[in-house]
């Protein structure tokens, strides 16, 4: 047995330990938890203690668990104190609760600041129930800081490179559904979600006080249902969409229809998305159309950046432009998912530009071992369209896969701020598989009948409920169960944790890896022919990461200026008829510049010249040499 073996079966072995002394009762909610904000609707729920939440150790790191924001902000304070030479550990606002947004520069500040190096974004957790988001940015700084000095690759990054880590870029959200039944999409601000004058009036009701929002499912009369028990499943745990007029059962989320409206659980806690409040292609939200024949966006905000969470990314890159790759995380996929949203690659992208984000995707599917890879609007869209069971998944989500290929914009989405404002290779990568884990037949797809079996076999059952009655107060006897909707359908439940948040760590690491890099080759002096008391001063310079020092993108929409190279001469020596500052485009991969400059030096001259490369997304290197004696 190998040693990722041996790490594997005793972490599943701890976290089975934890699970077992929580299995004689379920978790239950403890104290009180409150949202903040006005609204019409509760504020207030019952906390709860989710086993999934607790380290093997108190204090020491492991991806066996899910982190709260508490022990998020102390691992980040102890590493600004370990390593200070490395770590900036800051605040870049508060959230709508008063949480602050942890932010992280990680770079060896003795080889230069991080404004002069090129650098990487990182961001988790922007949606509210995507915490595996949050776990891959933590697995990432715990990964690049623990192996500084023993990893030459790592030890080479840091020195050369900076990374800005956001852990949890939405804390209120991640709190709440880290410590409640209730999840929702990103910020907790009230918001109107179905547009009937009313705040939040109709959160998920956890009936029967289990810590999650399950299904309920009710018998009814033959053909009044749209729903039928999975005839291949003898249990009679998993149910199936039924053919027109043959369903017995209806299926519903477990809660009450609080305002009277016959819907049940339309309105809960907040309802903006901050993925969809981005300025690049961003829409009003649902009935602010004026017209009423344009594109609207469900979760756009009342104007872009409206949310501070998305407001401090934004300004945060514009501020810091030597970023040239950004990763922000979602779930449930699995996907290496970039832009366009609202067009295909072919279509608004520059053939450079698009052939290198064709070599990241294949790449990352190496690495990660994802199926898929492509852009928003025409390949995220088109997933799932020959597989029944992820149709009918996406059905009781509300939407539809369409039969024929077709597109499916998406406004106010960060890649599209990230590439065609940004200028930038900019992936919001989807984790995790909404727990279609093994294909036991080896057909290529993976059932809920075999999702249920792995629960069973591999997992002890401890992902799905089973059916228990309930007497419903308006709609009589009900049984509630089914997967469990954070630790299954949303994240990877946590003995597998730890092999999804390393797999997209080594892909952001080989993101970071590929980054461009400008180098001086050589700086020397020459003399100038036929000029006396003349040198020429000659510098060759290149770039030897992987990236361009600026994407086509880029270039068009002026986020980066021209590299240049420019030269500082010591008293008693001038320049003839040369600039100190010579623009050079940009450098691709490999490529090199020469550039000269005509030197007046005097008898006395002596001291040395400093020749130094200036790329926005490239970084800054010099070189010295002599002049005179």
């Amino acid at each position: 047995m190998n040693k990722s073996a041996i790490k594997l079966g005793w972490l599943a072995l701890a976290a089975a330990g934890i699970f077992l002394a929580a299995a004689a009762q379920e978790p239950k909610p403890s104290r009180m938890y409150t949202v903040g904000g006005v609204r019409h609707g509760a504020s207030f729920f019952p906390r709860v203690d989710y086993p999934f939440t607790k380290p093997l150790k108190e204090g020491q790191m492991d991806f066996a668990h899910y982190h709260t924001y508490d022990e998020v902000t102390s691992f980040l304070r102890a590493w600004a104190a370990e390593y200070p030479e490395l770590v900036d550990l800051y605040s870049v606002g508060q959230s709508f609760e008063g949480r602050e947004i942890w932010q992280m520069t990680i770079t060896n500040k003795a080889t230069g600041k991080d404004t002069d190096k090129p650098a990487m974004f990182i961001e988790g957790n922007r949606h509210s129930g995507e915490v595996t988001a949050a776990e891959a940015a933590l697995w990432f700084a715990w990964h690049v800081l623990t192996n500084y000095g023993a990893d030459p690759g790592i030890t080479k990054l840091v020195d050369t490179k900076a990374l800005y880590v956001r852990v949890k870029n939405n804390p209120d959200g991640s709190e709440m559904y880290l410590n409640t039944a209730q999840s929702n999409r990103s910020t907790v601000r009230p918001y109107d979600d179905d547009r009937d004058g009313l705040l939040d009036e109709d959160p998920p009701d956890d009936l029967d006080g289990d810590g999650f929002i399950l299904q309920m499912r009710r018998k009814v009369e033959p053909g009044k249902g749209t729903m039928i028990l999975d005839p291949d499943d003898p249990s009679g745990r998993l149910m199936r969409r039924a053919p027109a007029g043959q369903g017995d059962y209806v299926v519903m989320s477990e809660g009450l229809d609080s305002d009277g409206d016959g819907r049940v659980n339309e309105d809960g806690i907040g309802g903006l998305d901050l993925h969809r409040n981005y300025p690049e292609n961003w829409r009003p939200m649902p009935g602010l159309d004026l017209t009423g024949r344009g594109w609207t966006q469900g979760g756009a905000g009342e104007y872009p950046l409206s949310e501070i969470e998305t407001r401090t990314v934004v300004l945060f890159l514009l501020q810091h432009p030597n970023v040239s790759i950004v990763q922000t995380m979602d779930t449930t996929v699995p996907m290496l998912l970039h832009g366009p949203s609202t067009s295909r690659m072919s279509e608004s992208m520059f053939p450079e530009d698009m052939r290198i984000y064709q070599y990241f995707d294949e790449e990352g599917k190496k690495i990660t071992g994802y199926p898929n890879a492509g852009d928003t609007y025409w390949d995220y869209a088109n997933l799932g369209r020959g597989d029944r069971d992820m149709r009918a998944r996406a059905a009781e989500m509300g939407f539809e896969i369409p039969s024929e290929p077709q597109g499916r914009p998406l406004f106010g989405h960060s890649p599209d701020f990230g590439y065609l404002y940004y200028g930038s290779v900019w992936y919001g990568n989807e984790l995790w598989n909404g727990g279609r884990v093994k294909d036991y037949d080896g057909d290529g797809r993976v059932t809920e009948l075999e999702s249920l079996r792995f629960i069973d076999e591999e997992l002890g059952g401890r992902y799905f409920k089973p059916w228990t009655k309930f007497a419903h107060p308006s709609l009589g006897e009900v049984e509630i169960g089914g997967f469990n909707p954070k630790f299954w359908r949303q994240n990877p439940p946590v003995e597998i944790l730890e092999e999804w948040v390393v797999k997209e760590g080594l892909f952001n690491l080989f993101l970071a890896k590929s980054l461009p890099q400008v180098k001086i080759v050589s700086a020397a002096i020459r003399p100038a022919r036929k000029e006396a008391d003349t040198i020429e001063v000659v510098a060759v310079v290149t770039n030897e990461g992987f990236l361009p020092t600026a994407l086509k993108m880029a270039e068009r929409v002026k986020i980066v200026r021209p590299d240049a190279v420019e030269i500082r001469l010591p008293a008693g020596a001038s320049l003839s008829g040369s600039r100190i500052r010579q623009e050079i485009g940009h450098l691709k991969q490999g490529e090199k510049r020469e550039v000269r400059w005509k030197v007046k030096v005097r008898p006395d001259a002596s001291g040395e010249a400093e020749v130094s490369v200036l790329s926005t997304r490239g970084g800054v290197a010099r070189a010295k040499v002599r002049i005179g004696p």
